[in-house]
């Protein structure tokens, strides 16, 4: 397992549209070991492999307290959403800035797991947002593209001037 560079808005690689995995095979769940080894490091609750350059639709997600509940999606497809919460969120690739956006309280998603078995999972609460904003990742969107103009440009503003000094 590695700790993999995870990319920062407003680098223009996080908006690259993932591919679907063919295979589940060795490689694959190599990946998913890194970025679950990413994520616990960073630390976060969620890492899309485009977060790390690799440009596969596989993310991770573990919304658990003692980080002890893993779940890995292969080709994630949300089925069905419904609701509404609106809650702050973060993300490694805009790291130190949090802004309230409203997703759906609750989603189906099917996937396929490390082993390459279909399945299909409930969410809600923190680990449907959580879903979401990994999979908006693999279709190149950040969360900064729910948020104004203004405040979008200023955290790309912040963030550029940190990555100078």
């Amino acid at each position: 397992m590695a700790t993999l560079p995870v990319l920062c808005f407003p680098d223009p690689r996080l908006r690259t549209k993932a591919k679907p995995v063919e295979v589940v095979d060795d490689s694959i769940r190599r990946l998913i070991d890194d970025l679950l080894e990413t994520m616990y490091e960073a630390p976060g609750i969620g890492l899309a492999a485009t977060q790390v350059n690799v440009h596969k639709r596989v993310l991770v997600v573990d919304v658990s307290e003692k980080h002890n509940e893993p779940h890995a999606f292969v080709n994630p497809v949300i089925e069905s959403a419904e609701g509404k919460q609106e809650r702050d969120e973060g993300c490694l690739s805009v790291p130190g800035f949090y802004e309230p956006v409203e997703r759906a309280e609750k989603i189906r998603v099917a996937a396929i797991d490390r082993n390459g078995k279909p399945f299909t999972l409930e969410a809600q609460d923190l680990l449907a947002v959580c879903i979401q904003h990994e999979c908006d990742h693999l279709e190149g969107k950040l969360f900064v593209d729910y948020l104004s103009n203004l405040k979008r440009q200023r955290i790309k503003k912040k963030l550029l001037k940190q990555n100078r000094d």
